[in-house]
């Protein structure tokens, strides 16, 4: 797959997410659009993936800057896990050992394809923060060792007012279920 953007597809990705930024200032506070759009400037692949995430419905906008790295933080912000992502399961040995009904991919391959990352139960915390997501979805978290060991992979959603983390087995899959990812530029 080709990982490179027509100048025109990086111009509209641009102007959508600037758009993002200005209406939703209280996800960045003191952050200001010259200093995003020219990390996005220096990183083509970086947009890439941003597109492949606006693409799949994720309506990326950034969270945060790392100022030991100087990297500007996205997380994936559409009000319900994305379209585009659902009816997967966890990763690729949950996928194989599904004897039938398998769905096309997983979500770990699926965000390796897309060049990002699942987000963590903490950086799914972090969003429900931020605003209200996963009020009639749910989404794939990057589930701990321990418990991907034991066949099992997590989820978080919103319900009645509250952010709930929660467990299915990895190879379950479901067509209210996605992920959330998140990139570094």
């Amino acid at each position: 797959m080709k990982k490179e953007l027509t100048p025109k597809q990086g111009e509209e990705l641009l102007k959508t997410l600037k758009a993002r930024f200005e209406k939703y200032m209280n996800r960045h506070k003191g952050l200001d659009w010259a200093k995003v759009q020219a990390r996005l400037e220096a990183l083509a692949d970086k947009v890439w993936s941003l597109r492949e995430m606006e693409r799949t419905g994720g309506e990326p906008d950034v969270v945060g800057h790392d100022r030991k790295t100087d990297e500007i933080i996205f997380f994936d912000c559409s009000a319900e896990s994305p379209k585009g992502r659902t009816s997967v399961c966890y990763d690729r040995e949950a996928l194989d050992s599904r004897k039938e009904h398998k769905p096309k991919t997983s979500a770990m391959d699926m965000a390796a394809e897309m060049g990002i990352e699942l987000l963590s139960e903490e950086q799914y915390h972090e969003l429900q923060k931020l605003g209200e997501f996963d009020a009639k979805s749910s989404s794939w978290v990057k589930t701990p060792s321990d418990i991907r060991k034991l066949d099992g992979a997590i989820y978080g959603d919103r319900r009645y007012g509250r952010v709930f983390v929660g467990h299915n087995g990895a190879q379950s899959y479901y067509s209210g279920r996605g992920f959330r990812g998140s990139l570094r530029v």
